[in-house]
């Protein structure tokens, strides 16, 4: 409502600034969000009172400059916390008042839309290796709900420009689960600097490290990786004779391992990870010799919404290792009826001690059952599964659809990895390709799909991320803006058009 003195004041010689608003304000974390520039040893001291905020200033003032105080998301009603965001209040202590401003917008390089709430930053060239990623910037904003932003009262200077989509509300790029975006080159700030566009990444970590190691209360051991490994394996180092009779399982995206041992009579234990056959790190996990575990079997299945897929086999999954298997203790069931161990097969899978597949020439129509008596299984450990059943019926053919992409490449001597996504933006398929090619995707759920593009360029079939202390862009992405819709029982066929890469600056 009122400055004093006013916003923009020429020839400032005052130690206080007054500010008035209309309703009852609070500051929150007020000397992290709140940011002078240029920087003062002797931070301002900031005080709410009702409807007022004073700001005395501890140290002295250069002549002819132009300051910025920036609050961030410091100021706050007191009914009910809104944030009054981006306020800035400028003065100068000479006759001339900076105005140049660099504005843009933030987009998500997975996604490409635009993202709110972002923090945009810049450093002085001359500061960014002393500050970024150490200190807190003192010249930034935050995105609108259009990814926009705009950084204003800015003097003539070559700037670095970040993005940063924070785990934690410090300001600072010090966490691996945080987005961050920038440009290769500093911007040269003459004049307005317009359409500025920023692309967030996660960056793969540099180094490698174990972000978490645990016993689980099933015994299991538990190493989650800070990042994923290209092809890992794992290797008991102590006590060695385990090494033989453990079972190792990776997940899906090679960032976490499962590790069983049949005997647990030890009090550490350490292990050794791999790629590609190379070590990359080792660790120890340490328990109690009298420390006991609890294990109960619990079975997954290939089924959505108590539907197999048609023509499919059923998928079993343990999330305990299977030692062995009583078949005299499971039943499968056909419209009630139980069915002859010879009528389906049942079958562990190549190479896995916690999947099963089972066989059987499904009716379209029928009611299935599958019973697991109690015993019907037992673990690496000795513990024997509870009675359990799983009900279900074959889906419907004319629920699922054919899709057919006819896509055009920009650039044959290029490579691009074409991504089919549903609606929860889960990659159904991935097929890397690099001529004008057609791809068919077979008895997929009716519903909506969408179609993204990767620019590989490094020509690993798959997205790399980038690097800010490399100065490395992400690979580009491209995602067509149709939406695929498939109805029952459809044969569609989808023109992808693929256009040229876009320079990332």
């Amino acid at each position: 409502m009122k400055a004093t003195p006013a916003n923009k004041t020429r020839n400032f010689v005052g130690k206080e600034i007054n500010l008035e608003f209309d309703e009852f304000i609070k500051l929150s974390n007020a000397y992290q969000e709140i940011t002078m520039s240029p920087a003062m040893e002797k931070q301002p001291e900031y005080t709410a009172n009702k409807k007022k905020l004073r700001i005395q200033l501890k140290d002295t003032l250069q002549k002819n400059t132009t300051y910025v105080i920036n609050f961030g998301k410091a100021i706050q009603d007191v009914n009910e916390s809104n944030v009054m965001k981006n306020f800035t209040y400028v003065f100068s202590t000479g006759p001339h008042i900076d105005s140049l401003s660099i504005s843009g917008t933030v987009t998500n390089t997975l996604t490409q839309e635009k993202e709110k709430d972002i923090t945009v930053m810049i450093f002085p060239l001359k500061q960014d290796s002393l500050l970024f990623g150490k200190k807190k910037p003192a010249i930034f904003t935050t995105t609108d709900s259009s990814g926009n932003f705009s950084l204003n009262n800015l003097h003539e200077d070559k700037y670095r420009i970040y993005a940063l989509k924070e785990a934690s509300p410090n300001k600072i790029f010090d966490n691996d689960n945080e987005l961050i975006a920038f440009l290769k080159k500093p911007i040269n700030l003459k004049t307005d600097t317009s359409n500025v566009k920023l692309n967030l990444f996660k960056q793969n970590p540099e180094k490698f490290r174990f972000s978490e190691k645990r016993f689980d209360i099933d015994g299991k051991m538990l190493f989650i990786f800070n990042k994923a490994l290209l092809n890992p394996s794992l290797k008991v180092l102590y006590p060695a004779d385990i090494n033989n009779q453990k079972y190792v399982e990776f997940s899906k995206t090679k960032d976490t391992a499962s590790v069983f041992v049949k005997y647990m009579n030890f009090d550490s234990i350490r292990v050794a990870v791999y790629d590609n056959g190379k070590p990359v790190d080792t660790t120890f996990l340490k328990k109690q010799l009298k420390e006991t575990f609890t294990r109960v079997f619990q079975f997954k299945y290939n089924i959505s919404n108590d539907k197999l897929k048609p023509g499919t086999d059923l998928k079993i999954y343990s999330n305990l290792p299977i030692d062995n298997i009583d078949a005299a203790q499971i039943t499968l069931k056909e419209d009630s009826i139980g069915l002859g161990s010879s009528d389906y097969t049942l079958q562990k899978d190549t190479g896995g001690v916690k999947s099963l597949t089972l066989k059987y020439r499904w009716r379209q129509n029928a009611k299935y059952e599958l019973d697991f008596a109690a015993g019907a299984f037992t673990d690496i450990y000795g513990t024997k599964n509870k009675y359990s059943f799983k009900r279900f019926t074959v889906d419907k053919p004319e629920n699922y659809s054919s899709l057919t992409l006819k896509v055009t490449v920009p650039d044959t001597s290029k490579a691009y990895v074409v991504e089919l996504l549903n609606e929860q933006k889960v990659i159904l398929q991935s097929d890397p390709i690099t001529k004008n090619k057609l791809i068919a995707y077979k008895a997929i759920l009716t519903g909506k799909y969408v179609v993204r593009v990767v620019y590989d360029e490094n020509r690993n079939g798959k997205w790399d991320s980038g690097n800010v202390h490399l100065k490395k862009q992400p690979e580009n992405i491209w995602i067509n803006e149709k939406e695929i819709v498939l109805r029952p029982n459809w044969e569609a066929e989808e023109p992808i058009v693929v256009p040229k890469e876009r320079v990332t600056p």
